[in-house]
């Protein structure tokens, strides 16, 4: 595949390496808008895209893409408030994306696991869920993509949850997360249960960067010559 890569930070660097040692081709790295202005006659040669820039520019990079009939792995995470829009509209021009907020292996096991013991513990009233995550101190949304999915995921099993909140609640309805941002953490994900006699815990803790870049090639794989909105689960399950 002829890929480009939107963003250049650590985690482009770290797609690039996977890329390559599959035997595919970094086409183009974008890492701006000046390198959008030099590359816009040829970014249209690509293959596919892999975008993991900022916030602020990932949805107008889903449109460049869209524009250009380009098919986009999509891993920035923070501007959740917009991907109904964006799901409308890969539908509407019929093009092709690819969104995950975790795009570990691991992590969407986890996701699995965290589904079925969600829905075993909504009987027990007992035992009062919460998450906790950790990450690098470079890291700039807080909670993670990744824990805002685990939330949503207990509150959809938990029938007395009904929204995730920022750090401590002590609200019947509320789930708390609590965000950690230290040191070079690649991302550590905690999920409890606890009661006044016992505290049962599921974790996931990633050792390095490289999971979350070979799932978004194996994603990228995946999508080329497809049409639509795909997720980890049409990947893995």
């Amino acid at each position: 595949m002829k890929i480009t890569l939107l963003g250049y930070g650590k985690m482009g660097k770290e797609i690039e390496k996977a890329a390559l040692e599959k035997g595919h081709e970094i086409f183009l790295k974008i890492d701006s808008e000046k390198d959008w202005q030099t590359y816009e006659n040829v970014f249209a040669q690509s293959e596919i895209a892999i975008d993991f820039s900022m916030p602020d520019t990932a949805v107008a990079n889903i449109k460049k893409c869209f524009k250009s009939n380009i098919p986009v792995v999509e891993g920035t995470t923070a501007w959740y408030n917009q991907l109904d829009e964006i799901k409308s509209l890969c539908k509407q021009k019929n093009q092709a994306l690819f969104f995950a907020s975790n795009y570990s292996i691991g992590v969407n096991i986890f996701f699995e696991i965290n589904k079925q013991l969600a829905s075993i513990m909504n009987n027990y009233d007992s035992y009062e869920p919460s998450i906790e995550e950790s990450h690098h101190i470079q890291k700039l949304d807080a909670p993670s993509g990744t824990a805002i999915t685990l939330a949503n995921e207990i509150i959809e099993k938990i029938e007395r949850k009904k929204k995730w909140i920022k750090e401590f609640s002590q609200a019947p309805n509320e789930l708390a997360i609590k965000s950690i941002r230290k040191g070079n953490i690649p991302g550590t994900h905690s999920i409890f249960y606890d009661s006044p006699t016992d505290v049962l815990e599921i974790k996931h803790t990633a050792k390095n960067r490289k999971g979350f870049a070979f799932g978004a090639v194996l994603a990228a794989e995946f999508l080329l010559g497809k049409t639509g909105f795909f997720t980890m689960e049409d990947l893995l399950f």
